[in-house]
């Protein structure tokens, strides 16, 4: 491309217009930053009665746990909730147990009048009488044919007839166990030849009876809701919680938790996650955890407000100042004052991190020794507003 001779001076006076420019922000910049770094750090002095108020202590060490909180509501363990059916239907003759009881595994809960247990001790004792028939016969077709009195096949058709007795008899005296009647019932049953109606349902566990719908006279069908009894195991009970959607990638299963609640003070009880959440609820951002926690006196209950400590890695040794020498700023920042020469103090932004028995963990801003003013720290942050630096 040709360009004319005025043309290529106009070119030349841009690029060099150019070039002064970007010089110029250059130099203003570092003039800027060393500027910066020539001011003075916001500070301030105190006299001597002043001094006195004010407690200065070393920046030391302390062991901070690495620990996530959080609250929640105990519940049972719903896998270990058991419905208590009949297991045939009925009226309800008993209801032996209330809700809030503790009952043990194989205690009677209740007892319905069955007519499938009737049936069943009727054929029983129908078996029991033809067995008892056929025996007799045998013994005497047995007497007969040894006499030579009886034809060898009346003899047979009568062992034929025995055994088959004694078969039924056998498959009506199970039927009539299915129902959960013991050896000493059937044989009681036999011997009076008195059919017992009464069907006995037992706890399938031990544990504490959550509901009961149970009532004299009530028709119950087998499986038809709402079920008869509800049994709940409380050895282990469930804290369900919400934690922020943040906080859940570094919850797992298996951690270790320690749950305390309001109505027990003092206690401490131990469990460890069991379920992390799959979704967070969109209204809340929160992630339902779950964690299953131990209780050998029954002590927990379900409903209860707690609040539970999550143990995420080894406690770790940090730099540390009490609580009372950080000053949280407007911005959100949180400062110290350190004690320089004679009466001076300078105010130093820090980064804190993890809190624990009234220390903050400092990972940025302090060097360990250092004076820092710790009761009395906001004193001195006002006399420094005051004096309108």
């Amino acid at each position: 491309m040709n360009l004319s001779r005025e043309a290529k001076l106009r070119l030349a006076c841009l690029v060099c217009g150019g070039l002064f420019l970007v010089a110029a922000s250059t130099q203003l910049a570092s003039a800027t930053a060393e500027a910066q770094e020539a001011a003075p750090e916001p500070s301030v002095e105190l006299s001597e009665s002043q001094l006195k108020a004010i407690k200065i202590e070393p920046v030391g060490e302390q062991t901070f746990p690495q620990e996530q909180q959080a609250v929640g509501n105990i519940d049972f363990n719903q896998e270990l909730l058991t419905q208590v059916f009949t297991p045939y239907q009925g009226r309800i003759l008993t209801a032996q147990v209330s809700a809030g009881d503790m009952v043990k595994k194989d205690q009677v809960l209740f007892t319905i009048d069955s007519p499938d247990l009737v049936q069943a001790e009727s054929t029983l004792i129908a078996a029991a009488g033809v067995l008892e028939f056929t025996a007799k016969n045998l013994e005497r077709q047995r007497n007969l044919y040894k006499q030579s009195a009886a034809a060898q096949r009346d003899y047979e058709q009568s062992i034929s007839d025995q055994q088959a007795a004694d078969g039924a008899y056998k498959a009506a005296r199970a039927a009539v166990k299915v129902f959960g009647k013991t050896d000493a019932e059937i044989d009681k049953i036999l011997a009076e030849r008195k059919i017992d109606p009464a069907l006995v349902v037992p706890s399938p566990i031990t544990g504490l009876i959550t509901a009961r719908t149970a009532s004299p006279g009530l028709l119950v069908q087998p499986g038809n809701p709402p079920p008869v009894y509800i049994v709940a195991d409380t050895a282990a009970m469930w804290m369900l919680a919400n934690v922020p959607e943040k906080d859940a990638p570094e919850l797992k299963q298996g951690q270790e938790v320690r749950v305390t609640v309001a109505s027990l003070p003092g206690r401490v009880f131990s469990g460890k996650i069991i379920t992390v959440g799959a979704t967070v609820d969109p209204n809340t951002r929160r992630v339902l955890v779950r964690s299953e926690i131990a209780n050998p006196d029954n002590a927990l209950r379900a409903g209860m407000f707690a609040n539970f400590v999550i143990t995420m890695a080894p406690p770790k040794r940090a730099l540390a100042v009490p609580q009372d020498g950080l000053v949280r700023e407007g911005d959100g920042t949180m400062t110290v004052w350190v004690k320089g020469d004679r009466h001076k103090f300078t105010k130093r932004v820090v980064t804190a991190g993890l809190v624990h028995n009234g220390f903050i963990e400092i990972r940025e801003g302090l060097k360990p020794g250092e004076l820092i003013a710790t009761d009395g720290s906001l004193f001195i942050a006002n006399q420094y507003t005051n004096a309108g630096r």
